[in-house]
């Protein structure tokens, strides 16, 4: 069920409630959200922070227990405080934090690389303990074709740019995309 644009806005405000909260030690649940309503749904996503055009944060999982109000707020609080390749969210960066999140349908594994689709996919690769994602907006906006999107999901794994040419498991996923207005 695709969210409707004052869910989407919605979401974004628990995003950065939930953000300021934290950076202000204090706790935040959402607001009560109504059975019915997308936000209730069960499913994947990823919160991506933004700092002056450049990442500064950005966590998900594709599969996930909590309603999607309740994930929102665990994706953002782990994106600011909680992404390994870069320090704490701070009070002070905060008003320069331009937020996006990512509503991810359900993973499928696929046989061939023709099936990806750049800029409707995204790529899940794995082999071994090895595991890489990269959102469909990342070829977007990399002006990534196939061969380099899937070279770079490879990398963000930990393995050589060419692995998608051996033994890997691919998947590919779509995700409904929105943010705050810059």
């Amino acid at each position: 069920m695709p969210l409707t644009e004052d869910e989407k806005r919605l979401a974004l405000s628990i995003a950065r409630t939930a953000i300021s909260s934290a950076l202000n030690g204090e706790d935040y649940k959402a607001v009560k959200i109504p059975e019915g309503s997308a936000l209730q749904a069960r499913l994947g996503l990823f919160v991506t922070l933004h700092k002056n055009h450049h990442l500064r944060g950005c966590i998900g999982n594709f599969t996930s227990e909590l309603p999607l109000y309740e994930n929102i707020i665990e994706m953002a609080h782990s994106a600011a405080f909680s992404d390994p390749r870069f320090t704490p969210l701070t009070l002070e960066e905060l008003p320069n934090i331009h937020i996006e999140i990512s509503v991810l349908s359900a993973m499928r594994k696929i046989k061939d690389v023709s099936e990806i689709e750049v800029g409707r996919h995204g790529i899940f690769i794995e082999k071994g303990y090895a595991r890489g994602v990269l959102l469909p907006q990342v070829a977007t906006e990399n002006n990534f074709d196939r061969e380099t999107f899937l070279e770079h999901t490879c990398m963000k794994a930990g393995l050589a740019p060419g692995c998608w040419t051996e033994d890997v498991n691919i998947f590919i996923f779509e995700a409904d995309i929105f943010s705050e207005k810059v």
